[in-house]
Parts: structure tokens; sequence; C-alpha cells
């Protein structure tokens, strides 16, 4: 594999001992480039290899739908791995307590883990590599072109980054090689995981599983290969009307990672549609832009990280007259006079999912509506995160942040309120479908 995928964070020993994974952004044994360089090591130097993932007792708002989505997934990846002979641990609590522990429990020369540009995932990983003084390396599996390689700097918008990305397409976009058989685990242990505790140990709201979408990566193929048979050839001309299913519905599986983007991407270019390309904008180009926004601007969830020009135009109509003002719990209960922004809300709180043209009006509106537009950015990622099954992801908080701050966008003619923001308007929508449509089928949805 291409070392450029690896940082190496810490470099203290020779590797005598065991390898482990903590697996955590990309929840998969197939096409998993940090799993594969895990291996590697463990082969190369005759090691015992053990995978662990650990779960938190809450994590950025999500309840237990997200939760399960994830544990259904997990399962998967634990019988997956015992038929290549490599123990899973799951642990509960505080990461930076439970790691170093089972470091030293399993006698470990080097800790392998995925990228993850949230704050939240950078600040448990620098914790843990103070604490620990054994090698520990980070890989991305997540983007097709690793993060740091793509840019050494917070990119200004798709047009600047894309042919960053295009010009290393060819060294990354390859072929993934198979997981092999761990040989060298004949004495590990293979602990008894207890999943029937887990969600009782969680400190979330408790909703039923969802019902529309399987979780795993068989599901995930599954998905991929419908998608590219039936929805592909007609996805850049349906993919923005919510009254017809032309979306790809791969977002949660990507943002769990238990289905690669490279490995779709390698899929779907394989196709003759012309529509693939626009849908390779947007799972590569775009993906990658996020990663890149959130890893290079820690602001990237608050007012601070946009645009300095956005941040001057909203403050200047900050104090602008509002004809409709409404609170985070009107908002969340989908009390406002807009039937159409209601019915999106709705979806996303009954279905965990909303269609992802309508996000970008969702979120438009809310600045529209809340006092100020500070609260509109915090409230939007807040509810994003809640209840958007593929919440509390780069690519929602760069949604929102582009929706509500411009961030990867221009200036456009100056309005009261929203600035130079770009402003969407429900007389627009109207033209792009049918709302009446979608306002009735929202409103025949039960909790999904």
């Amino acid at each position: 594999m291409d070392l450029k995928r690896v940082q190496f964070l810490k470099q203290t020993q020779s590797i005598k001992n065991s390898v482990c994974y903590w697996m955590s952004r990309d929840q998969r044994i197939e096409d998993n480039w940090a799993l594969l360089y895990a291996q590697d090591i463990a082969l190369t130097y005759k090691c015992k290899l053990y995978v662990f993932f650990n779960i938190v007792k809450s994590y950025l708002d999500a309840d237990s739908r997200h939760y399960n989505f994830m544990l259904d997934g997990l399962k998967e990846v634990e019988k997956d791995l015992k038929k290549k002979n490599i123990p899973f641990i799951l642990l509960t609590g505080d990461p930076v307590e439970n790691i170093p522990e089972i470091i030293n429990k399993n006698k470990t020369s080097i800790l392998i883990t995925d990228f993850n540009p949230l704050k939240i995932s950078q600040q448990w990983l620098r914790d843990i590599t103070n604490k620990i003084d054994i090698n520990i390396h980070q890989v991305d599996a997540h983007n097709i072109v690793p993060c740091w390689v793509t840019s050494q700097k917070q990119e200004y918008a798709a047009y600047t980054i894309r042919p960053k990305i295009n010009k290393l397409l060819p060294e990354f976009l390859t072929s993934i090689p198979e997981l092999d058989n761990h040989y060298c685990n004949e004495e590990a242990d293979f602990v008894v995981n207890k999943w029937d505790e887990i969600i009782n140990f969680l400190e979330i709201s408790k909703k039923d599983k969802i019902k529309w979408l399987k979780s795993g990566s068989k599901e995930a193929k599954k998905t991929l290969n419908q998608f590219i048979e039936h929805k592909l050839e007609n996805y850049d001309e349906l993919r923005n009307n919510p009254n017809f299913d032309g979306a790809s519905n791969l977002s949660p599986y990507l943002h769990f990672g238990q289905i690669s983007a490279q490995r779709v991407a390698l899929e779907v270019s394989q196709s003759e549609h012309s529509s693939k390309e626009a849908f390779l904008e947007q799972l590569i180009v775009r993906r990658e832009l996020a990663d890149n926004f959130c890893y290079y601007n820690t602001n990237y969830d608050n007012f601070e990280g946009l645009p300095a020009w956005a941040k001057d135009s909203l403050i200047k109509h900050k104090e602008d007259f509002r004809q409709y003002i409404y609170t985070l719990k009107e908002f969340e209960a989908a009390k406002t006079h807009d039937g159409l922004w209601n019915a999106a809300q709705l979806e996303m709180v009954r279905k965990n999912k909303m269609h992802g043209y309508l996000r970008m009006y969702w979120a438009k509106k809310i600045l529209e509506w809340s006092p100020s537009p500070e609260l509109a950015l915090e409230w939007a990622n807040y509810l994003n995160n809640k209840y958007e099954l593929d919440g509390r992801d780069p690519n929602g908080y760069v949604g929102v942040a582009w929706s509500i701050g411009a961030v990867h966008d221009r200036a456009w003619a100056d309005r009261p309120v929203t600035g130079k923001v770009r402003y969407m308007s429900h007389d627009r929508m109207k033209l792009k479908f049918n709302i009446s449509q979608y306002i009735d089928y929202v409103d025949k949805l039960k909790d999904e």
C-alpha cells in the first residue's frame, strides 16, 4: 500500500509484540487500508493482531437509532474478522482511559488507527498519544486521496481542490487487496462481547430502530449495486427532486465506514452511464473538500469558521427586521409558517434522513428565521447531528456552513437578513418540484 496514506504520529520502539488496530471511522473489514496496513505489519513481524472499537456513552447528540445502526454493522465486523482469525474487542467508556489499558494488556508494540478530522476524535488521539509510549500510526482509509496529501491548507472551494484531487487520483484510485487469514493469531484471546448490554450503558435518548435501511457492509454493497443498476442513469436529472428516489442512499454507509468510498468510485467508474461524472463529483471532490475544511479549520462548527466576508455581511444585517423568528424548540417541532420547511424537518425526524437538496433550503431558512446568524449555525448543526443518520460528519458541518455562512461559495447580491449569502426562496422551490406532492408524502410517513 502507498505509505502516503499513513501519518507516523509516534515512533518509539521496534515491533516485537502484538499489533492493535483501533477501528473508529472505518467500520468494515473489506477495502480498509488501515486494517490492511495493520495486518501487513503484524504478518511482517509475525505478531498477533487485535481489532478493537470503543463505544462512548454519548456522541454529539446521536440517539439510539444512530447507535443501533452502528452496532448492527459492528456485529457484522466481528463475524467477518473471526473468519480471518482476528479477535474483535468491544470497549465501553472513555477511550483515553480504555485504549492505554488494552495496549498494556496485549503488550502492544504499535497502534494503528483511522483518520478522522473532527475535533473530538483528534483530541482523543492527542491525549492517547501523550499517555502511551509505543508506535502510533494513523491511516486515512476514508478518503480516496489522503486528506493531508491532497492539500496542506484549507481550500477555498471545489474549483481549487478539484485539480489537486484529479491529479492524484491515478495514484490512489487503485484496486484494493483482500484481507488475509491471520495465521499468527493461534493463541489470541477471542473475547465474548456483550452486545445486549451496550444500549443500557449509553446515556442517550432511546428510540426504535429505523426500518427503511438495514445496516452493515453487505447491505451497503447491495445498495450500491441497486443504485448503479437502477438509478445511476438518471442520477444527474433526478437527484435534486425529493419526489423521486433518485439519490444513492449510500451516505449512511459512507458515514459509518461500512463501505469504502474508493470501492464505490471503482464500481461507478466502470459504468457507462453519463451521470457517473456528476455522482463522482459528489462522492470524491465534495466529500474530500469537506474533510479538508474540518481538518484545517477547527471552527468548522461555529460562526468563527466562516469566511471573513460572509461573517462581516451577516453581522452587518444582524439587526435587520425578521418577519418570522422561531425558537429552537419550534424549529425542532416543525412549527413554522412554511409547510415545505416543516415537511423537510418532519422527514428528518421520522426517517433520520432529509433529501439532500431540501437540506440546503432547510438550513438557509433557519438563518432567515433565527434571532442571529450565530444561533442559526448552532441550531442547524444541533438538529442535523441529532436526527440525520449521516450527521456528526464533515459533510454535515460543511453543508450547514455552506448554507448559512457561504463556506466554499461566493458572495451574491446583498439582501436583508441573509446579506451576501446565497438566497433560496419558496417560489424558486416551486419551479424545481411539486411541493404539495412532497408534503403529502411526509404527512403519510410514520417513524421509520
